[in-house]
């Protein structure tokens, strides 16, 4: 892949991003991006179209031009059926599919049913959904442990197990993992996002550099804070947690554990499209050409310091090595 990223990520290391980590929630207009690519000819299957930059991107991506499979579990459910009217309404390519990340059966159902609409060939997976869960680590019991992992990492997985034979008989193809600013960097209190979205950055770096040689791109994309669904939705398996959990255990962490559940997304004014639109910019590069990674939020992207050091360290780790064609592949 070709060098990218360098000198903006370089500056932010001492400049814009330290100064936008001291307003997080500041309002913020759309990120900067290219004119809208052409995505004509191009099958994309993306989780968790129910809302958020799920839903977002499947009208994005099937109006650029895109045969679009919006997946989700639960149907039949309103939001579906919302997104099969529009897509008459405007003639858009895009399909409802139930895909449910927690069920391998569903999973490979799902893929099934979009491969033989497309002679067995996908050019995208998105995968998109996933859930956040708050409070103490020690407040996070099993339960809410398995489910943050099923759905965050191992949904991904089989997602990707599902989806890449018929990329490798391609030759070709493009997984994109959304991970988050916090798949880099930890907030107290946040329960085991980070820890679902540092395996996640880690199985998808690991998963670029072994499909290299197979044709076969891989793009991790770590938003910012953006107001979607997803906060709702946290506060609801929040509400559960707490609910079941000790008040002598809630009471010894005082205001991380008072807080759980009250963050509603509200304060957090940057566009939602911004993801969609960088999705589609990178989708629309040269097969090779494309990063590993891409921080999206107009102004917070504290992680980009992270993302430079951590592609120093691996290139000087592995660089030399046997593996080295693969590494500086994705990394230089």
């Amino acid at each position: 892949m070709a060098k990218r990223f360098e000198l903006s990520r370089r500056q932010l290391m001492t400049g814009t991003a330290m100064l936008a980590a001291t307003v997080p929630l500041a309002k913020v207009g759309a990120q900067t991006a290219t004119a809208d690519p052409d995505l004509s000819g191009k099958s994309v299957l993306i989780t968790g179209c129910s809302s958020g930059f799920g839903r977002l991107g499947a009208e994005y991506y099937a109006r650029r031009g895109a045969k679009v499979f919006a997946t989700m579990r639960n149907l039949p459910r309103p939001e579906a059926n919302e997104l099969t009217a529009l897509a008459a309404g405007e003639n858009l390519d895009i399909e409802v599919i139930e895909i449910d990340v927690l069920s391998d059966g569903s999973v490979a159902t799902g893929v099934e049913q979009a491969l033989a609409q497309t002679s067995g060939t996908l050019d995208v997976l998105i995968n998109n959904a996933g859930i956040g869960i708050t409070g103490p680590v020690e407040v996070q019991d099993m339960e809410a442990t398995r489910l943050a992992f099923d759905t965050n990492v191992f949904g991904c997985q089989r997602m990707i197990r599902a989806a890449l034979p018929a990329m490798r008989a391609a030759g070709s193809g493009q997984i994109f993992c959304i991970s988050s600013q916090l798949g880099r960097l930890v907030v107290p209190g946040a329960g085991h996002y980070s820890a679902t979205k540092f395996a996640l950055e880690a199985l998808s770096e690991q998963m670029a550099y072994e499909l290299v040689p197979l044709g076969i791109d891989v793009t991790i994309i770590q938003p910012g804070g953006y107001p979607t669904k997803i906060w709702v939705n946290r506060n609801v398996y929040t509400a559960d947690l707490k609910a079941r959990t000790p008040e002598a255990m809630l009471a010894s962490y005082g205001p991380l554990a008072a807080g759980m559940g009250k963050e509603d997304g509200t304060r957090r004014t940057a566009d939602p499209m911004d993801v969609p639109r960088a999705i589609a910019e990178i989708m629309a590069m040269p097969a090779g050409k494309r990063p590993l990674r891409k921080a999206v939020h107009p102004i917070y992207r504290p992680q980009e310091g992270v993302n430079a050091a951590m592609a120093e360290a691996q290139l000087k780790f592995l660089g030399n090595s046997a593996y080295g064609p693969w590494i500086r592949a994705v990394q230089d």
